[in-house]
């Protein structure tokens, strides 16, 4: 059965972050809070919940997914961060971005673009995200929760149990959120390339 939880923004409070772990743990699709938009997520390694993610956004197997990490040594685990690289992310970590790097073989295969063999990071700046990731002491694999019909992501973790509660476990209300997504950028060549503009300031990368 679907469950919410209510957590404070500021002061996550650790016995439901734990419970939340658990949920993921066991195999769980979670719905969380991040600093851009609300996001769906799973356990890296757990290919039936991963399944799910895809079914309900709809993605085929060459869309991006995200590891959501703690920090750059997360990072540094499981993409190719040469130096260049890793002064950007330095500078522009945590906040809304996503980067796209060479992946390393610490990601499972079917997380990675085909083609290029690439993953989307990134670290949010989001006290519950910090809070889940520490608890879980892995990253998240996650997407932005943004049906197929949607023009814009979610914004009310109300909205989000209406609608989706009987497909995903765990609907975690974190406040209202933002609606725009964050600024991707890859960073597998030597030039940063803004590959789209949303919360996070690509300026910082020109």
């Amino acid at each position: 059965m679907s469950q919410f939880f209510t957590i404070h923004p500021d002061n996550p409070q650790p016995r439901l972050i734990k419970q939340a772990v658990k949920i993921i743990q066991e195999g769980g699709v979670i719905v969380y809070p991040t600093d851009s938009a609300y996001a769906v997520g799973c356990q890296l390694e757990n290919k039936n919940a991963l399944d799910r993610i895809r079914q309900l956004r709809q993605l085929d197997t060459s869309h991006h997914f995200t590891l959501i990490c703690r920090d750059l040594s997360e990072i540094a685990t499981y993409a190719i961060v040469d130096n260049i690289s890793f002064r950007l992310l330095r500078a522009s970590t945590p906040g809304p971005y996503t980067f796209i790097l060479k992946a390393t073989k610490e990601v499972p295969r079917r997380l990675l673009q085909p083609k290029r063999k690439t993953i989307g990071l990134r670290i949010p700046d989001n006290k519950i995200t910090h809070a889940l990731l520490m608890e879980l002491d892995q990253p998240l694999m996650s997407v932005t929760l943004t049906l197929p019909d949607q023009a814009y992501p979610f914004v009310d973790a109300q909205d989000i149990y209406a609608l989706l509660g009987k497909q995903v476990d765990l609907v975690i209300d974190g406040g209202v959120c933002g609606a725009v997504g964050t600024t991707i950028v890859d960073l597998v060549e030597s030039v940063p390339q803004i590959v789209r503009i949303g919360k996070g300031d690509p300026g910082v990368f020109m």
